[in-house]
């Protein structure tokens, strides 16, 4: 995938803004994106919401289902009223939300662990029918040390930590491209 510029990334969050928005009033326009094949582009990718510094959604693609330029309307959306942890957004919640764009590399399986680094990798974990997935700034932001990196992200798929290592078990590490509207704005 191509390396985003400034101008990219701000043009995302707005666009993801904008389709959150226009739930509470049709008549807000989602405004169209330059001619860019990069906005075409289909990769992993997360809309992450917080309101005061607290998680209010999350949801997204672990690979490339759509472009990027519709995968942003969509995940927005998602992440704001489909989220089942989280009650739907209200519109008093708009002005206080922000909004972070999580771009993801392509998967790849884990051989040894130590491969593991805290701040660059997120995880994804599956085994038989469950999975779970946790972006690599989850473990910077609660200062998890790589086997608790790997033990909450088995939480997050309803596992315990002893299926690690068993067969059966996939581990996959990516890296993501994160930005936000915080950083957009200077806030």
């Amino acid at each position: 995938m191509q390396k985003l510029k400034d101008y990219h990334k701000k043009a995302l969050l707005c666009r993801a803004r904008q389709s959150i928005a226009s739930v509470f009033d049709p008549s807000l326009p989602i405004e169209p994106l330059e001619k860019n094949t990069l906005y075409e582009e289909k990769c992993g990718l997360f809309v992450t919401l917080t309101i005061h510094g607290r998680l209010r959604g999350c949801i997204g693609y672990i690979t490339g289902v759509q472009p990027m330029k519709e995968a942003v309307i969509y995940l927005a959306r998602e992440a704001a009223f489909q989220d089942p942890r989280f009650s739907p957004l209200m519109r008093e919640e708009l002005p206080d939300l922000q909004i972070e764009i999580s771009l993801l590399s392509p998967l790849k399986e884990v051989r040894d662990f130590e491969e593991i680094k805290i701040g660059l990798h997120g995880l994804f974990i599956r085994r038989n029918h469950r999975s779970g997935l946790l972006l690599p700034q989850v473990a910077t932001e609660y200062h998890w040390d790589r086997d608790e990196f790997l033990e909450n992200t088995c939480l997050k798929a309803g596992l315990s930590s002893d299926v690690l290592g068993e067969p059966g078990t996939e581990v996959y590490l990516f890296t993501a491209e994160i930005f936000s509207e915080k950083e957009a704005h200077g806030r």
